[in-house]
């Protein structure tokens, strides 16, 4: 990339800069779903057409971003800002969990979907929130049609979708 820059006339790499510097400041987390917003609130909490009754939780926005793409989804976004990984010194009250489980709770949500990457650290976050969650409403997990230690940002649509829709409940 610094080649490419390199080549550009000055103004182009300035109006770049200028951009990415308009992006740092303007760009915030919605206060419902903490998904990456201008707003205060974002497009798809905002949404009459979205579905209330479903929340589908994710490690961070790439993640929606990805499930987006697949329009397969048609409920709301909870996203937790990371995952539990003790190892590096993350823990449950680091991330986004005491507003979910609030969230669940106030909206009468109906069913939690947790749509988080397998990996070590996406399975320990996945057993903690589905926990916490199980005794308020119902709580699937989207099926493996990814790869061990895969990233949801990284799946094609369609994977994304059959994961979706061959979710279960957790036990």
């Amino acid at each position: 990339m610094a080649l490419h820059l390199l080549k550009r006339p000055e103004t182009e790499v300035q109006a770049l800069a200028q951009a990415l510097v308009d992006a740092k400041t303007q760009i915030g987390y919605c206060s419902v779903c903490f998904h990456l917003s201008a707003e205060p609130i974002c497009s798809i909490c905002r949404a009459p057409s979205r579905d209330p009754q479903t929340l589908c939780v994710v490690a961070d926005s790439r993640d929606v971003i990805a499930l987006e793409k697949t329009r397969e989804y048609r409920g709301k976004y909870h996203v937790l800002g990371g995952l539990i990984s003790p190892m590096d010194g993350i823990g449950p009250e680091q991330l986004n969990i005491g507003p979910l489980v609030h969230r669940v709770n106030k909206d009468k949500t109906q069913e939690v979907i947790l749509a988080i990457s397998p990996s070590i650290e996406g399975d320990t976050t996945t057993l903690y929130v589905g926990q916490l969650l199980k005794p308020f409403t119902k709580v699937t997990r989207i099926a493996f049609g990814l790869p061990m230690g895969g990233d949801l940002e990284y799946a094609d649509e369609v994977t994304l979708a059959r994961a979706l829709e061959g979710r279960r409940e957790l036990t």
